[in-house]
């Protein structure tokens, strides 16, 4: 039985898959006072990728043929483990969007009470722009956090994703004779390995340029 060759390239296969975009909620309807920090800006949160054309109706496999495509975007989008691993990456940012939207309120709440002019004693003002500015601290570290355990999470689905289709597709490729399969975003992904002339280039190669003698100076 012939053996898988070539690594599957899914890196692109999973790019379906939205990453978070987080930052800071909105700020207050009152402007706050020149010598003031100004609020964050509002969320932008980035809407999910595009969904993946409708698949064509099937067709039988060409008789005899010796090289097929794949088209990694649909497997992720259509397969049910590209499914779930949509879902997870959805939940986990829309979890994270939930809790900086939390502390962003809290950031917006202090600005409008130090927006609220003489109501506030100099030493009221100054203890709330310091709770403002350690809010806006925790945000940053939140927003960093956040992105870290969202790429984190997408690149260990991305191995578990290729880990359980490799074999699928070197099953199939065996099982249908190909001697090439390639994917139409990522290039070769299953090669018969007696297609590799690699070994005997380097002989050739080798030999020609054996006897050649070094240019005269």
């Amino acid at each position: 039985m012939r053996r898988f060759t070539a690594a599957v390239v899914l890196s692109l296969a999973l790019g379906a898959v939205p990453t978070i975009a987080l930052a800071q909620a909105k700020p207050p309807t009152t402007p706050p006072p020149a010598t003031q920090k100004p609020p964050t800006p509002p969320p932008a949160v980035q809407p999910p990728a595009a969904a993946a054309p409708p698949a064509a109706q099937a067709k039988p496999f060409p008789e005899g043929a010796k090289i097929a495509f794949i088209n990694n975007p649909r497997i992720a989008a259509e397969s049910a483990e590209g499914k779930s691993s949509t879902s997870r990456v959805n939940a986990l940012r829309e979890k994270k969007l939930a809790e900086l939207t939390a502390k962003n309120k809290q950031v917006e709440t202090a600005q409008q009470k130090l927006n609220s002019g003489g109501l506030l004693s100099e030493e009221a003002r100054a203890a709330t722009q310091k709770e403002i500015d350690k809010l806006n601290v925790e945000i940053q570290r939140m927003q960093q956090d956040a992105e870290a355990e969202m790429q984190d999470l997408q690149q260990q689905l991305q191995l578990d994703f290729q880990r359980k289709l490799s074999p699928v597709i070197q099953q199939i490729a065996v099982e249908k004779g190909l001697h090439m399969l390639v994917s139409t975003d990522a290039g070769l992904v299953w090669a018969e390995p007696g297609l590799d002339l690699t070994s005997e280039i380097i002989k050739r190669f080798d030999a020609a340029t054996a006897g050649a003698k070094p240019p005269a100076k």
